[in-house]
């Protein structure tokens, strides 16, 4: 494929933007090469700069459950715009909304939205801080949470890809107060608890892991962790923002039966708009100002134009509760292709599932934490890229993301990118 005219911009871009980017992962250094600047994108496909179309695996890195430029979505930020892009003040949608959030979502009763899925979690983790008038939280290694200074002690996705997990900027006086666990280990998480007692406000997780590779909780890990914050008077957040609406209508607390005392949302929520929301039991969520003395707020927050995409997605979502099914078993038939062309090719790999959600690492190891995620062969998934790239296809420019499966991809999407798969691992 030609990609001259991508090649032009980026080179354009880095002369006014920091890297050539605006979010670090798509200037492709995990993979070499130059990034892919996007035109237009319909369905399961993206266009780029050269005129080249792309099955897209990342669909804008988990919104787009429906497809590119769903049409309904699309129609309500048009009309929505017609009548101002941004007021300031309340309006019905943010309750239409809200109220639509809350029926899907089991636990929670109300729901406060933001501009992003980091600001969500921030907000969280002051909200669960205040509330349990304590400071210190848990957070997993290699769980993304958003480049908030408190979760920036060694954190997953970007943060591993430029060796610097612990970010310079970030306080020390900020590190002390982050506690890091190994996800899917619950004694690790009870020996800190241990030398913490008393100090911790918060445990926030993924409850799917989605930042270094697709990695889905053992069983009774998440069970384990609601009951050790129950025992210990610690709050369970959930960072729902990649699982949210896309797993389950009510995510992962639906999916696998696990409550959550805060949930953090946004992708799905926001129907390819900046939005982001946390939400949790009325005695919680009454603890933020202006009800109670945690300050949280936002010139841009409950945007009308990101409110009415999130609702025409929700709606959309909560009439066919059978896309659930639908996406869940197209993520099973792509991973059982690849697993038969790469076992047969002899390529050592690792495939993790769950839901609409997948991840090839190239380790034989099981995947379950950031310490086995980081086993796989990075020479071998750089190969693996360019040369679905070079067959039309794009997944994340790093081995630390998983793949996100949208409606729109068809099982002739699936079967060609299967057959690329098969020609690509013969060449490792």
């Amino acid at each position: 494929m030609v990609y001259k005219r991508s090649s032009q911009l980026f080179a354009e871009a880095e002369q006014v933007i920091p890297g050539g980017v605006n979010s670090p992962v798509r200037a492709f250094k995990a993979v070499g090469g130059t990034p892919i600047f996007v035109k237009s994108a319909k369905g399961a496909y993206l266009y780029d700069e050269d005129g080249n179309r792309l099955i897209d695996y990342i669909n804008s890195w988990g919104p787009m459950i429906l497809g590119h430029a769903y049409e309904p979505v699309v129609q309500a930020v048009i009309e929505k715009a017609k009548l101002g892009t941004s007021f300031g003040m309340p309006t019905e949608l943010e309750t239409q909304i809200a109220a639509l959030a809350v029926s899907m979502v089991p636990n929670i009763d109300k729901i406060r939205f933001v501009n992003s899925g980091t600001e969500a979690c921030m907000s969280a983790v002051r909200l669960a801080r205040g509330f349990a008038k304590k400071d210190k939280i848990i957070k997993f290694a290699g769980c993304y949470h958003g480049h908030s200074d408190s979760f920036l002690i060694q954190a997953g996705s970007g943060a591993i890809t430029f060796g610097s997990p612990n970010s310079p900027g970030v306080t020390a006086g900020t590190a002390k107060d982050t506690l890091l666990a190994t996800y899917n280990d619950l004694e690790n998480v009870a020996t800190l608890i241990e030398a913490n007692r008393n100090e911790i406000a918060a445990i926030i997780v993924e409850p799917v892991a989605g930042n270094m590779g697709c990695i889905p909780p053992n069983k009774g890990f998440l069970e384990g962790l609601r009951q050790m914050c129950t025992d210990n008077g610690i709050l369970l957040i959930f960072d729902e923002v990649m699982t949210g609406f896309r797993l389950a209508a009510g995510g992962v607390q639906e999916l696998l039966q696990v409550d959550a005392d805060i949930v953090c949302f946004g992708k799905v929520i926001g129907g390819g708009l900046p939005v982001g929301a946390f939400a949790a039991r009325a005695e919680i969520m009454d603890y933020l100002a202006p009800l109670g003395p945690v300050y949280q707020a936002g010139t841009l927050s409950g945007n009308p134009l990101a409110m009415a995409a999130g609702l025409a997605m929700l709606q959309a979502l909560d009439a066919d509760r059978a896309i659930f099914t639908r996406l869940a078993a197209k993520t099973a038939y792509l991973a059982a292709g690849i697993n038969a062309v790469l076992k047969a090719n002899q390529v050592a790999f690792t495939i993790n599932t769950i839901g609409s959600m997948i991840s090839v690492h190239f380790d034989a190891t099981p995947v379950v934490d950031f310490k086995t995620a980081a086993k796989g062969d990075n020479e071998t998934f750089k190969k693996f890229f360019h040369g679905l790239l070079q067959e039309g296809i794009y997944i994340a420019p790093s081995a630390y993301e998983t793949w996100f499966i949208t409606d729109a991809l068809t099982y002739e999407d699936l079967d060609f990118t299967i057959q690329a798969v098969d020609k690509i691992s013969k060449t490792f």
